[in-house]
């Protein structure tokens, strides 16, 4: 079985670029060295399309302030339009209004008598009542949101058409990862053949805002014309076709496993499972999503979902607003989550291509787990399912480490949601199997505190901290939270409100838990990139591992140049329009082989009956 290597990592999110970490340190950057808080400071200032230099303070605190999670600024809160339904009725009997002719129905309701006024305009009696619907505005009762850095416009960076904005999130994130691997993708193309590479990326809720399925829906009742993309660009496996048609060129795999808020782990799964078999050499995972529209919030908001402004002011004893920033308060006293846009991507290769070819290591993933809740009281109330993927998880550390190792050297990102519900299930899901397998002290992280509930790319963002922790050293803190709920299960558990430094060797795996909407539970196991190397050594030998890291020296000097001219805002997402498209012809088709122009090796078609002994 071969080991799922981790690569590459890119992306946005509420706290910036994922590639080199830049979004994990922004979560820590008050625990950072200053040269390190000064170099995420820098790249959130190019990503923010600021003038200022990061290094003033003033800067800094505007930096601060229009990351993470925060009141929403892409659109007023105070103001969202809608269309109220009214009657109108004659004072005196019939209704009378003069209308542009044009303005008249295609199919004129029988109560209506028209009578000619004009050249263009009509005179209409209507008798009895008119129900019309008049623009308006709200209020909305959530005005808090994990949004991408402001000033960040992933549309602008590329010819987008009128794209979905988690479409745009798409195409930076993807070519985020792509970058983050250190070579270019044509060297992957000469070592992997076309049918080996694959792609597992989706959105849990589809493309809803304007130039999607939300515009498709509401074309009618806003008067206007349905175009001819909002349908398609909305489905929910677009983020992998515009992954393959427009970023990689792929004619690998490709699918869209859709888990609510489990999507990440549910794609991780298909890769890490292509990967293992030998079926792919190259996949890469990732979700996108951006639902931070006025209509998803009211969704959420009705189904009592999202802390609403009333009840944070509430909790804290306030009247004169929300505090936005601590919105999402895992394990606390607490009111519901915060919804938050993300698009995050990762790269996996076996361990022997990346040996070959001395790619990054920044962890692998031996094991994710899938397992639904059974028979449920109702479709969004708790279950089973996560204590088994959970202890499924443990099991599996234990096989790969030893029993020390998941005893000391272990630790736990909860799905956290801030909810609390999820406050009370999850607690007693760690607490639980930790006591079975005899963990006492298990370190839990929540990083919804700070970037929010991005739904499927939620596993994403956790396993982005994941692979920045092991690289700094710090696991990031429960910030929001100045205490735990009394209702929460502790025994066994260790929560942290501050930052836990306790160095880059302390940790040997972290599991990732996703507890999503319908019963969709998934956890994963990631391995450090200490413990990957340990067991690449102990299947390809020392002398591999010593190749590798010669081989790693280039790649790290590429990477190193990337970073600084993404940083400056030199690097541009790839996007590749009918750009490289191949037609039949293009191929060389034999019996026992296709040969697909621009890769080094050709698809093989000398299958062997499975079914015969």
């Amino acid at each position: 079985m071969h080991l799922p290597v981790i690569v590459g990592l890119g992306g946005i999110n509420p706290a910036g670029r994922l590639s080199m970490h830049h979004a994990y340190r922004r979560l820590v950057i008050d625990a950072l060295p200053e040269a390190d808080a000064a170099a995420t400071y820098a790249s959130l200032a190019g990503l923010m399309r600021l003038n200022e230099s990061a290094d003033d303070p003033a800067t800094r605190a505007y930096i601060r302030d229009h990351t993470l999670i925060r009141r929403i600024e892409g659109f007023d809160p105070t103001q969202i339009g809608w269309q109220r339904s009214i009657m109108l009725r004659g004072e005196h009997g019939d209704l009378r209004v003069r209308l542009s002719r044009r303005q008249l129905p295609d199919r004129v309701p029988d109560n209506w008598q028209i009578e000619d006024d004009g050249e263009k305009d009509v005179l209409v009696t209507i008798a009895g009542k008119l129900d019309v619907l008049v623009e308006d505005q709200r209020v909305s009762k959530v005005t808090s949101a994990g949004q991408v850095p402001s000033g960040f416009d992933p549309e602008a960076l590329y010819q987008s058409r009128s794209h979905p904005r988690g479409l745009a999130l798409t195409v930076y994130g993807a070519s985020d990862a792509v970058f983050s691997l250190g070579i270019d993708w044509d060297v992957l193309r000469q070592h992997v053949r076309p049918d080996e590479f694959a792609v597992y990326s989706g959105s849990a809720m589809g493309q809803l805002d304007a130039n999607g399925t939300g515009g498709m829906l509401q074309a009618a009742l806003h008067g206007r014309r349905v175009t001819a993309k909002q349908l398609p660009l909305g489905l929910c496996e677009m983020p992998a076709d515009f992954i393959n048609a427009y970023v990689l060129g792929s004619l690998g795999a490709t699918g869209a496993t859709i888990g609510a808020c489990a999507t990440f782990l549910y794609n991780l799964r298909q890769g890490v499972e292509d990967i293992q078999s030998g079926r792919r050499r190259v996949v890469m995972v990732g979700n996108a999503e951006a639902p931070i529209t006025p209509e998803v919030i009211e969704g959420y908001r009705t189904m009592g979902a999202l802390a609403e402004d009333e009840a944070l002011m509430a909790l804290d004893g306030r009247t004169d607003g929300p505090d936005n920033r601590r919105a999402c308060r895992p394990f606390s006293d607490n009111c519901g989550f915060t919804l938050a846009e993300a698009a995050v991507y990762t790269v996996l290769v076996d361990d022997a291509l990346a040996l070959e070819l001395g790619l990054p290591i920044l962890g692998a993933a031996p094991a994710v787990f899938v397992n639904s809740d059974g028979y449920k009281k109702s479709i969004p109330g708790p279950g089973v399912g996560n204590y088994v993927t959970v202890a499924k998880a443990l099991a599996a550390a234990r096989a790969i480490l030893g029993e020390d190792a998941l005893k000391q050297r272990t630790y736990f990102h909860a799905h956290g949601t801030g909810t609390p519900q999820n406050r009370v299930t999850e607690s007693h899901i760690m607490s639980s199997v930790a006591g079975v397998f005899g963990i006492d002290n298990l370190l839990v992280a929540a990083i919804k505190a700070y970037v929010g509930h991005s739904l499927a790319p939620a596993g994403g963002d956790q396993l982005a901290a994941v692979l920045g922790a092991w690289q700094y050293g710090i696991v990031p803190g429960i910030a929001t939270i100045d205490h735990l709920a009394d209702d929460i299960h502790t025994e066994n558990l260790r929560f942290s409100m501050q930052h836990v430094d306790e160095g880059t060797d302390r940790y040997d795996a972290a599991f990732i838990n996703s507890k999503g909407f319908g019963g969709n539970n998934a956890t994963g196991l990631i391995l450090s990139p200490n413990a990957t190397r340990a067991l690449i050594e102990a299947r390809h030998g020392r002398q591999a591992l010593v190749a590798h890291g010669k081989r790693n020296e280039s790649v790290t000097a590429a990477l190193a140049e990337f970073d600084a001219r993404a940083t400056r805002g030199e690097v541009a997402p790839i996007y590749q329009f009918g750009e490289g498209v191949l037609e039949g012809a293009d191929l060389s088709i034999s019996k026992e082989q296709i040969v697909v122009p621009g890769y080094g090796a050709a698809i093989d078609l000398t299958y062997r009956n499975p079914y015969r002994d």
